[in-house]
């Protein structure tokens, strides 16, 4: 901020010093110096020296603030004062000048000062005399109107800024754009939307907005669609776009279109910044393409620690665990501090390759080392690491020494460690602490049931499915989703719905005959339903993975890579079937789900069964 305001002063010093120079200098200060000089110092972002120069001259003029212009500019440079406890006893602050506006007329007829007045008392968080001031002024002009908007949206306080917006008689760009960002901000994506469909022009920030609001809320799909009307509509898209698009595309597994997006940047030799570094690296890791994800990063000449997390979050989810923390290594070495986000990459890496002692080693150097105290996710990343590493009682313990609660993800972690080692009594002692935390999430359900039928507890099996259906519980369908020709192809369970249904059955159809013939055997087990054998192995068929790779299958070239996303853990039985279409079909398939990547190849996955 230094820096910036320095070089603005320094632009501006023709203008405003040589008018200090003269101010100072006078018996009787000029007020159109005055005014000078104060915007001079306000273009150079330097508003407490407009104020100070202001009231250094007040007791030779006290009528400098009967003139609106240097009353308008007071209350400017009042509203652009940072909020700190450094310059106390000012005596010209919000309310002081609005009682000058008042005794001079000018609050009432003078639009230029009611307008400032209603902006100085937002900036200081007056919101309630910023709308009295609104609610005083004798007419409103769209920019008075938009500095109310602003005001209540930086509070958050959207319906009241809806009824500024309803009551404006016209309105600009930034009276739309502001209503959207209130809303998108809020979390009210319909809302956010309904604005901007009323809008008849659009600027990149409006298309930005919306891409954002459904970005955050994860409504990535629409986000996309957004993103190629915004083509269609030739509006250039900013960096803010960009980043947006590219969140989407991560959170939808869209190489295709997020590559597109990189292409953009490249041909228009946009600079890419930190922020779109990051967001190219993050899009890339969670769209299976690694490669591209670390070409990214070594080609970026500045990043900051969210840069460095994130490439150590994408080589930890695809398994390259000792990459991570060779990456961690460098970054500790090149002077970063690491934050909570870089350790979760970290622990998630010592977990995905069983490294017990270094992931010990590393939650301890968190407080200790690097002053980053352990929140509930590193505490669940450890519960991860111990409990798939066999340390169950150990995992156990931690959870117990916890320093607050441990919430439905921690139990959660031990429910599947369980599973791995068939350990019954942990298991429903965690499964006892689940249906108190999150008493309708089927997975937890569908977890104990299946360590019940590795230990032939075919009672306990039972009792799972009696819970599901007494409680109403309803199962989270599956959702799997493959891009092909820059779309979105998505199928859960059973799916039917797609234009090519038929022939994807067909694909089906012939892959598991083929998986059959190379040694698959349906793990029936899996099927909490109760219904014959044949109907469990056709519900295994169908599930979403499997269509999505039929469809893949049909519509790709041979031995091209396939990369599914899937919103879900996947089960034993897929994970088994589709080491076994790598190798029937010579295919690669990178398949996301909601742990990590998984890398198959000629009959071999990247976790090598650990997961």
């Amino acid at each position: 901020m230094r820096a910036r305001g320095g070089a603005a002063a320094a632009a501006a010093r023709p203008e405003h010093l040589a008018a200090h120079a003269r101010l100072v200098k006078s018996a009787c200060p000029d007020a159109f110096l005055v005014t000078t000089a104060m915007r001079g110092y306000l273009r150079a972002c330097l508003p407490l020296q407009a104020l100070l120069l202001l009231r250094s001259l007040l007791p030779r003029a006290p009528r400098l603030l009967g003139n609106s212009f240097s009353l308008s500019l007071a209350l400017q440079a009042t509203a652009a004062l940072p909020a700190v406890p450094s310059t106390p006893g000012l005596g010209l602050g919000a309310a002081s000048l609005h009682a000058c506006a008042l005794k001079s007329g000018f609050a009432a007829a003078d639009l230029f000062v009611r307008t400032a007045l209603v902006e100085a008392y937002a900036k200081s968080r007056r919101a309630d005399l910023a709308r009295a001031a609104f609610d005083e002024a004798p007419r409103r002009d769209v920019f008075l109107c938009n500095v109310m908007l602003a005001a209540y949206v930086a509070r958050g306080e959207v319906a009241e800024a809806r009824k500024v917006f309803d009551g404006m008689r016209d309105r600009d760009m930034v009276s739309w754009n502001t209503m959207i960002h209130g809303y998108a901000v809020k979390g009210e994506v319909s809302m956010a939307r309904e604005i901007f469909d009323g809008m008849e022009n659009r600027d990149a920030f409006s298309w930005s907005s919306m891409m954002s609001a459904y970005a955050k809320n994860r409504r990535s799909k629409e986000a996309l669609e957004l993103w190629q009307q915004m083509r269609a509509a030739y509006v250039a898209p900013d960096c803010i776009t960009m980043v947006s698009v590219l969140s989407a595309c991560g959170d939808m597994g869209a190489l295709a279109v997020g590559a597109e997006v990189h292409q953009f940047v490249e041909c228009n030799r946009i600079q890419v910044d930190v922020k779109l570094g990051t967001a190219l690296i993050d899009m890339y890791a969670k769209c299976g393409d690694i490669e591209n994800s670390l070409r990214v990063f070594h080609s970026m000449t500045a990043k900051d620690v969210l840069t460095w997390s994130s490439m150590i979050m994408g080589l930890a989810n695809h398994g390259l665990g000792h990459d991570a923390l060779s990456l961690f290594s460098r970054m500790i070495s090149e002077g970063l501090q690491p934050n909570e986000v870089t350790f979760i990459g970290v622990l998630i890496a010592c977990t995905h390759l069983g490294l017990v002692s270094d992931g010990k080693k590393y939650f301890s150097s968190m407080s200790v080392v690097h002053g980053v105290t352990p929140k509930v996710e590193h505490y669940g990343c450890m519960v991860d690491l111990l409990g798939r590493s066999g340390h169950i009682e150990e995992a156990r313990q931690l959870i117990r020494d916890m320093p607050f609660e441990p919430d439905a993800v921690i139990w959660r972690a031990l429910l599947g460690a369980c599973r791995i080692y068939k350990n019954v009594e942990v298991a429903e002692e965690a499964m006892a602490k689940l249906q108190v935390l999150d008493p309708h999430a089927d997975g937890h359900y569908v977890l104990l049931s299946n360590i019940y039928a590795q230990a032939n507890s075919w009672e306990g099996v039972a009792e799972m499915r009696t819970m599901l259906r007494r409680e109403n519980i309803q199962r989270i369908p599956g959702r799997s989703s493959i891009e092909w020709q820059n779309t979105i192809h998505e199928f859960v369970s059973g799916d039917r719905s797609h234009p090519r249904s038929k022939d994807i059955y067909k694909m089906l159809e012939e892959m598991m005959d083929r998986l059959r013939q190379a040694g698959y055997r349906p793990m029936t087990g899996l099927v909490l339903q109760d219904i014959d054998e044949k109907s469990k192995e056709r519900a295994l068929a169908e599930h979403s993975e499997k269509l999505a790779i039929a469809f893949g299958l049909l519509t790709t070239p041979a031995r091209s890579t396939l990369r599914i996303t899937k919103n879900l853990r996947a089960c034993e039985d897929c994970h088994s079937a589709i080491k076994l279409i790598s190798l029937v079909y010579d295919r690669k398939l990178i398949i996301r789900d909601r742990n990590r990547f998984h890398h198959f190849s000629e009959g071999q996955c990247s976790c090598k069964d650990y997961w």
